[in-house]
Formats: structure tokens, sequence, C-alpha cells
């Protein structure tokens, strides 16, 4: 039998702003647990999925009234370019295939969001092929499971999430995995917020704090991503390309204003497309008018680019001093790996989205970015390849082996040859 329950967008923004309200309760117990695995949880897994879910709410603090599917895509875009770490960018494709899933709904009944819960199921397996049997993996695959079997009995949305819940608990093992525990955590949120029965801590949601703050509480304003790649032209402008740029550093980043003899192009990155159309009508004529939705497999490669070089080398360094001795044995963009989550899949981007160069390969000296190293690359496309090294010393040694006159294949095949005779030493 069905149900005539119907899931709109404001339901699909208290279940997103109840998911990250429960992490900020429980990510330092999942932080605690990511010694239950080495691949997924080096670094602090539990800080990585609240990052990730603090880019992800942030597109819901002004959102008023909008379809759920509409909703469910902007989350999903800033989740995926936002994401940190491993578990967040498992996270972050679990809400992408949510949105995959809504996509054209204005509202939902329970049967479409429960399916639309199991796409995201197979989304999250994609983003790690080769590790099908990881906690994080297992455990939703199980509740995605026990969300099926409620979604055929025709049950309602909360009856469903409790299936899905309990499913995964009874599959958990004494030893609970910082995979599981996200999770559940991630469900369990959802649950509280579909249902009203949470408070959120967080300036843009919430006026009187319910829970004890930590002094250092982690804002989702430092996690704020811009998915939006926006370009058009500006026939006859009647401001300077000085004070256009002022207006557009405001609400945008990667801002590059040319003046094309009467015209202006104009290229920026933003949250907010139709917030910086709005500005530009009163510029001039408007046209011409392109936005590529960076969270989007391979979008980036569509954006016509002139590169400086073919073929660069990307590398994480922990520190300055790091990065000093990565730049003298040949790299050429340094990203700053200071931030213990590491970059965003967004700084990756971002970098690669620069005029240096046609192709990059990305090197990482730790697993705990593979995923996010990864999921820039999906982004990018083939203008990217990724190494992973263990530790300075192979990342060094594979940097020594990079030449920039050669073939991407070519020199990722030598750079993972110098990790691997490394290694043996």
């Amino acid at each position: 039998m069905g149900n005539n329950e119907v899931i709109t967008g404001a339901d699909y923004k208290r279940m997103i702003i109840g998911a990250y309200s429960e992490f900020i309760l429980e990510y330092e117990k999942i932080n605690k647990l990511k010694k239950n695995g080495r691949f997924f949880y080096c670094g602090k897994p539990g800080t990585d999925v609240l990052r990730t879910m603090g880019a992800a709410v942030l597109p819901l603090a002004d959102s008023v009234n909008e379809s759920i599917g509409g909703l469910a895509r902007r989350v999903a875009d800033a989740a995926v370019l936002g994401a940190r770490g491993n578990g967040g960018v498992i996270l972050s494709q679990i809400l992408r295939g949510l949105a995959k899933g809504l996509v054209g709904k204005y509202n939902a009944t329970s049967q479409e969001f429960g399916k639309a819960f199991q796409y995201g199921i197979l989304y999250a397996q994609k983003a790690v092929p080769e590790q099908k049997n990881r906690p994080i993996i297992v455990a939703s695959k199980i509740m995605a499971k026990g969300a099926y079997h409620a979604v055929k009995s025709g049950l309602h949305i909360t009856e469903i999430i409790r299936a899905a819940i309990k499913a995964g608990e009874e599959s958990f093992t004494e030893k609970i995995d910082a995979g599981e525990m996200i999770m559940q955590v991630f469900l369990n949120g959802c649950l509280k917020g579909i249902i009203g029965e949470f408070v959120s801590p967080t300036l843009p949601f919430s006026n009187s704090f319910g829970v004890n703050r930590q002094e250092k509480l982690i804002s989702p304003y430092d996690d704020m991503v811009r998915p939006y790649c926006i370009t058009f032209m500006v026939a006859n402008p009647k401001l300077s390309v000085t004070l256009i740029e002022k207006e557009l550093q405001e609400i945008g980043n990667f801002v590059v204003v040319e003046r094309r003899f009467r015209n202006l192009f104009i290229h920026l990155h933003s949250e907010h497309p139709g917030k910086v159309l709005e500005r530009a009508v009163g510029w001039g004529h408007i046209g011409e008018i392109h936005i590529n939705i960076m969270a989007e497999p391979h979008a980036m490669a569509m954006v016509q680019q002139s590169f400086l070089l073919p073929l660069a080398l990307m590398t994480v360094a922990p520190n300055e001093e790091a990065g000093h001795r990565l730049q003298e044995a040949g790299a050429t963009v340094i990203l700053d790996g200071s931030d213990p989550s590491g970059p965003s899949v967004e700084e990756i981007v971002n970098a690669a989205h620069s005029d240096i160069a046609n192709k990059y390969i990305i090197l990482t000296d730790t697993e705990h970015i593979r995923l996010v190293a990864h999921q820039a690359r999906r982004i990018l496309g083939d203008r990217v390849e990724v190494v992973i090294a263990d530790g300075e010393d192979e990342q060094i040694q594979a940097v020594r082996a990079f030449f920039p006159e050669d073939d991407i294949k070519v020199n990722v095949a030598r750079m993972k040859h110098a990790i691997l005779l490394t290694s043996q030493e």
C-alpha cells in the first residue's frame, strides 16, 4: 500500500540542517574512531564530514519555498566542491545521488525520496570503485537495503529512515567503525530534521543556541564554496573596469574583467549566478552568458582558456618549508596543506582552473585526500591525473621524476616507479 505523504523543499532543508547539527554534536566521537581504519580515516574523519556538511548547508540559509529537486541540487553542488577528506567525499556523493534522484521534482512522495536515497548510495559506491568493501560503503548498502523494504511497504519517510538506521545498527560490530558511525549520524540527523526535533547551533539557522557550544566551533562560513563558473559579455559598459572588478569581488572570486574593443568580457566564480547577472544589468547590455556547474563531472573541460604550459605538477605541502623543498625539486603549483582536513575539492579545481597549464598531475603525500584528488579529477576530466605518495621522501622523489616536456601518462608512470623504488629502500 502507498501513502499520500508529500516531502517538500522545506522538509529537505530541515533534514540537511538536522544532519549538519548532528555532526556538530558527534564529530569528535567520530574522530576518536579513526584508528579502526587506515585508508579512509587518517586525519580527522569527523571534522572532514562536518566541514563538508558545513559547505552543503550554506545554500540553505537564504532559500525560500524552493523545489526539493532544485534545493537538493544546490546542496549537492556545494558538498561536492566543499568535500574534505575521504569521508567527506563519500558523503558528498550520497548527497549528489540524492539530488540526481530528485531532479525535476517540486515535491516528492515518500517512495520517490526513498528511491533517491538508494540512488545516493550507488553514487557513494562509485566514488571508491576499488574499495567496495570499506565499512562506510558496506554500512550504506545495508542501510539502503533497509530503506528499500520500507519503501516497498509504502511507509512514511520517517519510517523509511528509521528502517535504514535499524538495519545499520543491527549490522554493526561491537567495535563500530568511523565510517559506520558517519552513516549513523547522518541518518539520525536527517530523522531529527524531518520531525523537527533538533536545535541548530549555527547562526544562519537559529537565533537561540540550544546546545553547549565549544569555544572554537567550526563555522560553515569557513567552508563556503562558489560552485558556478559564470562568463558573459557587457556591451558599451557604463562603469570602468576597476569599478566592475571591485563590485564583483564582493560576490565572487577568480574575477577576470577584460576589455575587448568596446565590450567587456567578465568571468568569475559565484554561489549565486542570479545576483551576478542582476548587478550586470545595470552596467550595459549583457549577452553570451554561460554558466558552468563546476561540481559536475567534466564541466570545467568545457571552459575555454589559454594556457602558459602544456603540463604542470600540482602538489600539497603541509607547511611553507616543505613547499620550498617541493618547489626546488620541480613542482609547479603548491597547494596549502596546513589545514588538518587538507585542501577541499574546490581549492584543487580552482588551482587547475587558472591559466598556468592545460593539464596537471596532482601529487599528494597522504592517503587522507586520495578521494578529494580523484573527485577533482572527475570534475576536470582528462586534464588531470593523480599520484599518491606515502610521506615527504616519496613525494620529493616523485617530483624529481617529473619532466614537463613529456606526455602526462609517461610522467605518471615514471613518478609511480620512483615512489615504488623509494618505498623499497
